[in-house]
């Protein structure tokens, strides 16, 4: 472990129940938070000081995400409702309230360049317009319930996941048949690297495929312990070669880091600090910082994603959730048992972060 803690604790609080999901505002000024209660709650991060958008609820609030461009906040839950919040100096009233009965929607993604959301409804993906409050695509997945969705890091592409594939729509052709990448299993989780080259999946039977964007044939990765739920890429300053995969199953996180020749495809690193199934996994913006949280109540600081510098406790109970800031001068992490805590970098951490 590292002799000088490379984050200090900030502030922290509870909410009502498992804190469901967290996510950063663009300028990583505040951290909103949605609980298993239904609560919505927005944090200035200098201080703490909360602003509650929803009340507890008694129906879980289990997917949120900022809009690029910073003006929206949304929202997805257990009875089928998508609201979206207007993000200005005076948050009002929601904007939208779309509901959706007999559905869960439990994720949704901003696309990165453009006003519209995608969300799950069933088998469904709808992708919403916030600023002229119109549906602009319904995407029917047909072979199962979508399990995960991903915006191509340009906003021209919409992956989604489920049972035997992965398909990919256009953004500007959403009529026309999307393309299909077979996984065998069901895709559980997707997430497109941040240059756009590679998309990996985590899938239900144990394996991790990746593909290159040029390439239909992909890379195949087994051996986990169970299921692949956690897929994250790294976003280092400047990248030479492919960057960095974490990927988490049962309480391990491994670490995939290709290969200089094509046939080697990508070498592997397991990370196994944790003693309990290991809930996300996220790398510090600009930097190879790797944060992993467990239900045994740690979150660990991974230097070069290798070696373990330093171990965060606060959730006794088990963390459920992890945010880097965008500026990565924040971490924040939520616990099964409500606790939202946020880090700050100190002094001797700043060789690691933006």
């Amino acid at each position: 472990m590292s002799p000088q803690p490379l984050v200090k604790p900030h502030w922290q609080t509870t909410l009502a129940d498992y804190i469901t999901a967290l996510a950063w505002t663009a300028d990583g000024s505040c951290l909103a938070t949605c609980s298993a209660a239904g609560e919505v709650v927005i944090y200035s991060v200098r201080n703490g000081q909360p602003m509650v958008l929803q009340e507890p609820q008694g129906l879980s609030a289990d997917a949120l995400g900022f809009s690029a461009n910073g003006q929206f906040l949304a929202a997805g839950k257990q009875d089928g409702t998508v609201t979206i919040w207007p993000i200005n100096q005076q948050i009002s009233d929601p904007i939208t309230e779309l509901k959706n009965p007999r559905v869960w929607v439990d994720r949704l993604a901003w696309n990165p360049r453009y006003p519209e959301l995608a969300f799950n409804l069933g088998r469904y993906v709808q992708v919403w317009d916030a600023v002229a409050q119109t549906v602009v695509m319904t995407l029917d997945f047909e072979a199962s319930s979508v399990l995960d969705l991903a915006w191509h890091p340009t906003g021209e592409y919409l992956s989604v996941a489920g049972n035997q594939s992965v398909k990919t729509w256009s953004r500007q052709n959403g009529y026309d048949d999307p393309e299909i990448r077979e996984t065998g299993g069901a895709s559980g989780a997707i997430a497109w690297s941040a240059d756009g080259q590679y998309l990996a999946s985590g899938n239900n039977d144990r394996t991790l495929l990746v593909w290159d964007w040029a390439n239909p044939y992909p890379w195949q990765m087994q051996g986990f312990p169970g299921k692949v739920r956690q897929l994250v890429w790294s976003m280092p300053e400047t990248q030479t070669g492919a960057p960095l995969l974490a990927s988490s199953s049962a309480e391990s996180v491994v670490i995939w880091a290709k290969a200089e020749s094509e046939a080697q495809g990508w070498n592997s690193n397991v990370l196994d600090l944790h003693s309990a199934p290991v809930t996300a996994v996220a790398f510090q913006p600009q930097s190879m910082m790797l944060a992993s949280a467990a239900e045994d109540g740690w979150v660990c600081l991974w230097q070069e994603a290798t070696q373990a510098v330093q171990i965060l406790e606060g959730a006794p109970d088990g963390f459920s959730a992890l945010a880097w800031s965008p500026q990565g001068k924040y971490l924040a992490a939520g616990g099964r048992s409500g606790e939202v805590l946020v880090w700050a970098q100190t002094t001797t951490g700043r060789g690691f972060g933006g």
